[in-house]
């Protein structure tokens, strides 16, 4: 048999990825033919694969790409078993392969199934397990079609997309802002007008009767109790609830003895707190309801009203682990 080249291994390095040791063997083992190499190396990922089957895969990379004209977005996380593979070079640029192959895939099945250099993406998975030596998948995969969407990737962990109802001035930094919210608040959905009223009551019910256990702990210890809130999300508060409060305020001003000229100046105030206190549930799951992070002073309803004639038509959101 000819001796096998560097030219050779190299070949066989840049298809699959495979270490340099890895290639050489594989060639002698095929007496220098490359197609018996590749296969010999599949099937190598076959037997790791078959051993690392019931390993977790919960660390690994969070991608994201989009379409030319960005009107399609996909998220997904490649998962394998280690952090330190998770950071390996190789593995990301496999990730970012994967999420080009993804922009043509409706779902996560579709994509395993998709071509990758003459195999599916499954097969290459498989292969690229016996090369790293850990188990691979795909973990999460996310698609978005808008008019206009925008991604934003936090350290490879949490990979976001958010999608515009027009791609208005700025709409790169819109979505870009509206996407790092996304990724670091974890909403669920865009608005407290989604919720189903049976999941806020029982929600309510839940957290309630939590604060309350918790209260009779801090109450035996002497400790300052903590607020029970009524209502948990803005759902709840009708018009005859915001009535309400407001008639509370004024009396609690009216108890307090302040002067009724100025009443107007503090009830603002005191609403604002008393639905404050009262949404939680929405803040810590309604997108456009969370506190925008990088200016706490308006939600995210309001900052994306001040690009003009534009919303937020949804919103994706891929995880490692």
């Amino acid at each position: 048999m000819a001796k096998i080249t560097a030219a050779e291994v190299n070949k066989l390095r840049k298809a699959t990825g495979a270490g340099m040791m890895d290639c050489k063997n594989a060639l002698v083992e095929a007496e220098g033919d490359f197609d018996k190499a590749i296969e010999g190396l599949r099937k190598k990922g076959q037997k790791v694969a078959a051993k690392r089957a019931d390993r977790d895969s919960s660390e690994g990379a969070a991608v994201s790409k989009l379409n030319a004209d960005q009107t399609v977005g996909v998220a997904i996380v490649l998962g394998c078993e280690t952090d330190f593979v998770g950071k390996n070079e190789n593995f990301l640029a496999l990730a970012n392969q994967i999420a080009d192959i993804a922009l043509n895939c409706d779902s996560k099945e579709a994509l395993l199934e998709a071509d990758f250099g003459g195999m599916t993406v499954a097969e290459k998975l498989i292969e690229q397990t016996g090369v790293i030596g850990e188990k691979l998948e795909i973990t999460a995969f996310e698609k978005l079609e808008a008019p206009y969407v925008g991604t934003y990737v936090h350290i490879n962990k949490i990979a976001a997309l958010v999608g515009l109802s027009s791609k208005v001035d700025s709409a790169e930094i819109l979505a870009k802002d509206v996407s790092m919210q996304v990724a670091s608040m974890g909403a669920t959905t865009l608005s407290y007008k989604d919720f189903d009223p049976a999941f806020v009551a029982a929600e309510t019910e839940a957290r309630i009767a939590v604060i309350e256990k918790d209260n009779e702990e801090l109450g035996r210890l002497g400790k300052t109790l903590k607020n029970v809130p009524k209502y948990i999300s803005m759902a709840q508060l009708t018009d005859e609830v915001m009535a309400q409060a407001e008639e509370d305020a004024k009396a609690q001003l009216k108890a307090e003895g302040k002067p009724e000229q100025i009443w107007d100046k503090i009830v603002p105030g005191k609403i604002e707190r008393f639905v404050s206190d009262n949404t939680t549930l929405d803040q810590e799951q309604c997108l456009l309801d969370q506190n925008f992070i990088k200016d706490e002073k308006i939600n995210v309803a309001k900052y994306v009203a001040s690009y003009g004639d534009v919303s937020v038509t949804g919103f994706k959101r891929a995880t490692v682990g």
